[in-house]
């Protein structure tokens, strides 16, 4: 891989848990390596209690890894959110007393930006996820699909160079989840931001991903990174390319062992 288009690079992390009220320290991930390329579009799955969301708030800044460096455009992320990373996590994140519009510009507003320049961000970005005609409706007015698009408005407007997405439409039936996934692959590419995704759903990660990597069992290493091939132009009719069964096919090959290990508490 060029060196010049790594965006973030992980080596060595690992995070284990201290002991607590008599448990023994939790080894939840790693030690584990990961190159992320710049404009790259890529997924994590793997069995319940791997270490995913873990993975994420490392990669996040929120949790520092017991072992291990995280850089991002060659900076050390330890502690706190950088710069240029967005989060959208999978439960709602809106503020209900705020009308769509005013959710979207909360985090211009508390950084100062003049109004003027707060519309010239939140009007197109409401209009790239379909929220512009609700810009004066509250979040107790949207569908949950709707919601979730506000929350990853919300991160938008600050122009992230890496977004990460924890399960975002986890609560979302599969049909909705397939066109949610169109979506975000549109907002992808009109952003050229890099998408780092947890999920849970094979099909979610086979489509939108240009790389998946496959976790193991507890604690979560990666057991495969499976290169997708899959054209930048691409949506949900893709289900149906005999190409997509094999990538769900080679996803489940590699899980199917290393989730009958996480239920059995292996």
């Amino acid at each position: 891989m060029n060196t010049s288009s790594v965006q973030l690079c992980l080596r060595g992390v690992t995070r284990v848990f201290p002991a607590v009220e008599q448990q023994k320290p939790l080894h939840a991930l790693g030690p584990l390596d990961l190159d992320l390329r710049r404009g790259e579009f890529f997924s994590v799955v793997g069995p319940s209690g791997c270490g995913k969301s873990t993975l994420l708030d490392l990669v996040a800044g929120l949790a520092r890894p017991t072992a291990g460096t995280i850089t991002f455009e060659g900076r050390p992320v330890a502690g706190e959110v950088p710069d240029g990373i967005g989060v959208v996590f999978q439960e709602d994140a809106s503020f209900p007393w705020l009308s769509v519009y005013d959710n979207a510009a909360f985090a211009l507003r508390r950084a100062g930006m003049a109004e003027k320049d707060i519309r010239e961000r939140v009007d197109p970005t409401l209009a790239a996820v379909g929220l512009q005609s609700f810009a004066g409706a509250y979040p107790a007015q949207l569908s949950g699909g709707m919601r979730q698009r506000l929350c990853i408005a919300r991160t938008l407007v600050t122009r992230p160079r890496l977004l990460l997405l924890d399960e975002p439409f986890g609560a979302l039936d599969q049909q909705t989840r397939l066109l949610m996934g169109d979506e975000l692959l549109d907002l992808w590419r009109l952003t050229d931001a890099t998408v780092f995704l947890i999920t849970h759903s094979l099909d979610e990660a086979a489509l939108l991903s240009d790389r998946i990597g496959v976790m193991s069992a507890r604690p979560g290493v990666f057991i495969d990174l499976v290169d997708t091939a899959w054209p930048r132009e691409r949506d949900s009719r893709i289900v149906s390319d005999p190409a997509f069964g094999r990538v769900t096919g080679r996803l489940w090959e590699m899980l199917r062992g290393q989730s009958l290990k996480a239920l059995a508490g292996g």
